[in-house]
């Protein structure tokens, strides 16, 4: 297939995309109602508007990040609705080449990051990888990379998923054991503990002190 033949492809797809009655195609309709311009002229205007702001425009990652997971997410939920599993099968092909991809990005982008129009570059791969043709680069990654790489070494990651997961469940099963154990002793304890003699407060006695009497006794009087 040469360049003209995917260039085609990838007209007839906008063409498919164009008429299909979504949110978004009603939008490019309002606005070719208001400015007379063409929704296909818009979509070009659009896409070199954003080429150019993935190479000079500040959030560039963003962009491309949303171009890379908005359009997949979308028709990935319509694979899911569809009762055929043959789009399901292509969009959880792109989804794992897109994990395996972001992985590898995220311990070489100190080095990616410099590299002049990065995000315009990744767009682009990530335009192919979701394109509309048989050899897109989601299926070509997976079939010569991903998937040789995984039958090899199957088994070994299958072998060493269940050791892990029986360890991990043997070592929650033995916490929780010594947990119920040490409630259980902790509650015995408590029942057979002696009760404690409860102090009541004795009201203060209040002392009443008696005055000495002030009074004297009158001594009579003899007049001589």
């Amino acid at each position: 297939m040469g360049l003209l033949d995917i260039v085609s492809s990838i007209i007839n797809r906008v063409d498919t995309f164009m008429s299909e009655k979504n949110m978004v195609t009603d939008f490019l309709g309002t606005l070719e109602e208001k400015t007379g311009i063409r929704k296909k002229i818009i979509v070009v205007g659009a896409a070199s508007l954003t080429g150019l702001y993935l190479m000079y425009g500040y959030g560039a990652a963003l962009v491309c990040n949303m171009i890379g997971f908005v359009y997949p997410a979308y028709y990935s939920i319509k694979a899911l609705e569809s009762p055929s599993k043959e789009d399901d099968t292509k969009w959880l092909t792109y989804w794992v080449v897109y994990g395996v991809f972001s992985l590898g990005e995220f311990f070489s982008d100190i080095f990616l990051y410099w590299f002049p129009f990065y995000y315009a570059f990744k767009c682009l791969f990530l335009l192919w990888c979701m394109a509309p043709i048989s050899w897109n680069g989601s299926q070509v990654i997976y079939n010569k990379v991903i998937r040789p790489i995984f039958l090899r070494y199957e088994a070994v990651v299958d072998d060493m998923v269940n050791d892990i997961g029986g360890r991990a469940m043997t070592a929650a099963e033995d916490i929780t054991r010594e947990v119920l154990c040490t409630l259980m002793k902790n509650k015995a304890v408590v029942a057979l503990s002696p009760a404690q003699p409860e102090t009541k407060s004795l009201p203060s006695s209040t002392t009443a002190t008696v005055a000495p009497s002030d009074s004297k006794e009158e001594q009579p009087l003899f007049l001589g």
